[in-house]
């Protein structure tokens, strides 16, 4: 089945903005739930330190209100038998006079679940509720007296509320008359304090959802701001990119307008003239040979050795254009080849050292090298006033490296050569930079060293040598 749809691949520009935004977004977001989460637990603590503050002040409230009814009737209860009903009743009277508040009041249980006293609630007099409980299934009247047999103590439930009969918490405090065998307890509604505690509740939500809001808006901020700069910075890479763009095609016409004036010249120069003095041979033995000269014989023969000279400066131009001995045996005998025309036809002394390879250079290497060597020594050539030059070839656990040393001049700071501003040392710069090397450049006044260093990804190992090659040099 052929493929109808090929999702589209991120641009460099989209995966950078993305290795840059991701974990952005990653950290903010982490941030963001511990923020959160950290918020609301030390909120929650302070609510609930606050609820059981607010609570507490309840309960010790209420222990204030017992404390003011035993005052009103210990001295009744301490002068009365177990069966004096009339010291009961003064007794029942006190605590149903003593309101306070909106919703205040005492109420007192027989140990038996009967009701006795409860002014605001008066249906519940007089009846028994034991397994009275509220709507959420905690026992009422059975505990308050379970806690008043034991001494006394605090219970909760929900209960109605006397002024508006709707169900809210309540909080009693109830203690116990052993000799009546009663159970007498006051209490209080809390919904106050639970409206406290839900609005401080809210409060942090609120609180909590703002903070995350900021940091959302610096989040976008941040990433905006990363956006803007990284299409500030990709504008201002493209803009640079094709300036060097344009200056690297520039060099490149410029170098094939170079190298085509170089040939021009050597056809104008070497071929063409040997031509003409081809053909000026040709044309005046053929007038001898037509008036029978003996000495037309002599006048053809300088004319074969213009036509042998000329072949031999196109086998030169052609060996300078491409090296056959480069493809054919590799690069150090296409050096050694070099170097040996580059000193008979200059008279500077010139040696060449290599070590032959375990491995050999790839096209791409051998190539490079090459023509950075056949770069260097028109260098020295034209500029550098050498009478020595070295060069060396070495392959090595690191890769290859070519060292080209001459005694002359050096480069200065203002020359057209300067590695900054020479057309030929840039080009040398471009092609080592294609392999993922190195191009170093020493230069003094004594001097100038230039050492090419290729990488061992370029060296071919030996297996994939072909047989009749395994001896062959690099």
């Amino acid at each position: 089945m052929r493929r109808l749809f090929t999702p589209p691949r991120p641009s460099y520009g989209q995966k950078l903005f993305l290795l840059a935004t991701v974990p952005l977004i990653l950290a903010v977001a982490a941030i963001t739930v511990l923020v959160a989460t950290q918020s609301r637990q030390l909120a929650e603590r302070e609510i609930r330190t606050l609820e059981q503050r607010l609570i507490e002040a309840k309960k010790a409230e209420l222990k204030n209100y017992m404390s003011i009814a035993r005052t009103a009737f210990i001295n009744i209860y301490g002068r009365a038998a177990p069966d004096d009903e009339q010291a009961k009743v003064a007794v029942t009277q006190i605590l149903a006079s003593m309101l306070y508040g909106q919703d205040g009041y005492f109420f007192v249980f027989d140990y038996e679940g009967t009701n006795l006293v409860s002014p605001r609630q008066t249906y519940l007099i007089g009846k028994n509720w034991t397994g009275l409980e509220d709507i959420n299934g905690t026992k009422i009247t059975d505990e308050l007296i379970r806690i008043a047999r034991q001494g006394g103590g605090y219970h909760t439930y929900d209960w109605p509320k006397p002024s508006t009969s709707e169900t809210a918490r309540m909080v009693t405090y109830v203690v116990g008359l052993q000799d009546w065998r009663w159970a007498i307890g006051t209490g209080i509604f809390i919904d106050d304090v639970l409206e406290t505690v839900a609005a401080s509740r809210a409060e942090v939500q609120t609180r909590v959802r703002r903070t995350s809001q900021y940091i959302l808006a610096i989040a976008v901020g941040a990433l905006l701001m990363v956006f803007m700069s990284g299409l500030v910075i990709n504008i201002r890479e493209r803009r640079l990119a094709d300036v060097k763009l344009k200056a690297l095609t520039q060099r490149v016409f410029d170098a094939q307008e170079e190298e085509r004036g170089r040939v021009a010249r050597e056809l104008h120069d070497g071929i063409s003239q040997l031509l003409v003095g081809v053909r000026y041979a040709l044309d005046s033995a053929k007038r001898r040979f037509a008036k029978g000269d003996d000495q037309a014989g002599e006048t053809l023969d300088r004319g074969i050795s213009h036509l042998s000279s000329a072949i031999q400066e196109v086998r030169r131009i052609s060996r300078d254009l491409r090296p056959g001995v480069l493809d054919d045996l590799g690069l150090g005998p296409a050096l050694k080849t070099l170097t040996d025309e580059f000193a008979r036809r200059t008279g500077i002394e010139t040696t060449f050292n290599t070590v032959v390879f375990r491995n050999r250079l790839d096209n791409d290497a051998k190539n490079a090298l090459y023509r950075i060597a056949q770069e260097a020594l028109t260098n020295v050539e034209r500029h550098s006033g050498a009478t020595e030059v070295d060069v060396d070839l070495r392959g090595h656990i690191g890769g290859a490296t070519l060292r080209i040393t001459d005694n002359g001049t050096g480069i200065p700071q203002d020359s057209p050569r300067h590695p900054q501003t020479g057309l030929g040392l840039r080009n040398m710069q471009e092609r080592v930079e294609q392999l993922d090397g190195t191009l170093r450049i020493f230069s003094s006044r004594s001097g100038t060293v230039i050492v090419a260093e290729v990488p061992l990804s370029h060296i071919l190992p030996p297996e994939e040598a072909s047989p009749d090659k395994r001896k062959a040099s690099a």
